[in-house]
């Protein structure tokens, strides 16, 4: 089993930065591929970025190309998104999600998810 607990959201302003983090519990070994994903309210949900945490390769969408950053600290069981240039696009709540192979921005792949954090850009 993999637990996922989201932390980090809050307000900011367009051009501003947010960090959030995503603690993993459980036999993460399993499912080496972790995304971020954002649903904002009356859209579907969509994939931010994607990291394989046995190798380091990621993925981004192209909305947040060059602002965010996935990034992973193995020694403290933690995945980070560091949001950059923010949006009032950006708006959405945030999830964390856990998957096996192969590492993808499709939600249907990932089987654990954490709970989400919101995060609100103002103009």
């Amino acid at each position: 089993q993999v637990h996922l607990v989201e932390s980090g959201g809050g307000s900011g302003q367009a051009g501003g930065s947010l960090r959030l983090s995503c603690a993993v519990s459980g036999y993460i070994y399993s499912r080496p591929c972790m995304g971020w994903f954002r649903q904002a309210p009356g859209k579907e949900r969509e994939g931010v970025a994607s990291i394989y945490t046995l190798g380091g390769g990621t993925s981004y969408a192209d909305s947040v190309k060059d602002r965010f950053t996935i990034s992973q600290d193995n020694a403290k069981n933690t995945m980070y998104l560091q949001m950059n240039s923010l949006k009032p696009e950006d708006t959405a709540m945030y999830y964390c999600a856990a998957g096996s192979l192969p590492c993808t921005m499709v939600s249907g792949q990932y089987p654990y998810w954490g709970q989400g954090t919101q995060v609100t850009v103002s103009p």
